[in-house]
C-alpha cells in the first residue's frame, strides 16, 4: 500500500451516469488488476474505494457511477484537481485461476477490473471472452474498449435494445474454462449457479479503513469471516457464502 498524491488528468463522462477518471502521480503500489484504490474526497470523512480499470507506472483509470456525495464530487472534478489517495490495496486476480478461455463477466460498472484483467490475459496468451451486462443500450459502455484489445465480446440487455437480450448468465453457453465476475451480488450469486467451473468474484461492501484494521466490510465464507478490504476484494466462487 502506498499513499500520493494524484492529479486530474482526464474526466470524462461515457454516459449519463458514469465517467472515467484518470488520475496521475506514482500507481506503482498496484500490481495486479483486482486491486483497488481510496480516494480522500473534500468534506467527506471516509476514503471512497474504487476498482481500478487500467494503470501504467504513473497514473491509473478508474471507471465509477455517480450515486451519491462522494461520486458526484468526482463527476465535477477538472483537469488538474488532486486527490489524497491510498493505492495497491487488496488482493488482486490470480490470472491463472481461469484457466486459458475464461468468461470475464461484468455487471454496469462491474466491468471495471476486469479491463486490466483482459489486457493482463492476454499477455499471458489466454483467451479471454467477455460478457458485459446492462440494463438498457443507453447504459452501455467500455464495449469498444473490450474490442480493441482483440477480446471476443458479448454484451446482453436486459430490455433487448441492443445485443443480447436478458440477463448476462444467458451469454454464459460460450465453451470455457473458468471465469472472473465483478458486478451486483445477485448477479454473481446468478454466475456461480450457472457454471461448476473455478471461479474468482471481486467482492463489493462498504468499507472503513480500507486495509483491514476496523472489521467493516466482512463477509460469510466457508472458511469463516473474510474482509473484503484485505483479504479480498477477490475471492473464490466456491468460498462465499451467499446472504442474499
Amino acid at each position: 500500500m502506498k499513499q500520493g498524491i494524484f492529479a486530474v488528468a482526464e474526466n470524462t463522462p461515457l454516459n449519463d451516469k458514469v465517467s472515467r477518471l484518470v488520475l496521475r502521480g506514482d500507481a506503482s503500489a498496484l500490481e495486479r488488476p483486482g486491486q483497488f484504490v481510496q480516494l480522500r474526497l473534500p468534506g467527506l470523512y471516509l476514503r471512497r474505494p474504487f476498482s481500478v480499470c487500467d494503470r501504467d507506472a504513473d497514473s491509473f483509470t478508474v471507471l465509477f457511477e455517480t450515486v451519491g456525495k462522494g461520486t458526484e464530487k468526482l463527476r465535477n472534478t477538472k483537469t488538474g484537481d488532486e486527490f489524497d489517495a491510498l493505492t495497491g490495496l487488496g488482493n488482486g486476480f490470480d490470472l491463472n485461476a481461469g484457466g486459458d478461455t475464461p468468461l470475464l463477466i461484468g455487471g454496469g460498472t462491474g466491468l471495471s477490473p476486469l479491463y486490466w484483467l483482459a489486457k493482463e490475459l492476454i499477455m499471458r496468451q489466454k483467451q479471454p471472452i467477455a460478457l458485459l451486462g446492462f440494463n438498457s443500450v443507453s447504459d452501455i459502455f467500455y464495449e469498444a474498449a473490450f474490442r480493441a484489445l482483440g477480446v471476443e465480446t458479448v454484451v446482453t440487455t436486459v430490455d433487448g435494445s441492443y445485443g443480447r437480450k436478458g440477463f448476462v448468465t444467458q451469454a454464459m453457453d460460450r465453451e470455457h474454462t473458468g471465469f472472473y465476475a465483478c458486478g451486483p451480488e445477485a448477479m454473481m450469486k446468478a454466475v456461480c449457479a450457472c457454471t461448476d467451473k473455478p471461479g474468482q468474484l471481486s467482492l463489493d461492501r462498504r468499507m472503513g479503513c480500507g486495509f483491514g484494521a476496523c472489521m467493516g466490510c466482512t463477509v460469510k465464507t466457508k472458511s469463516g469471516l473474510k474482509r473484503i478490504c484485505k483479504d479480498g476484494p477477490v475471492l473464490s466462487s466456491r468460498e462465499v457464502i451467499w446472504e442474499i
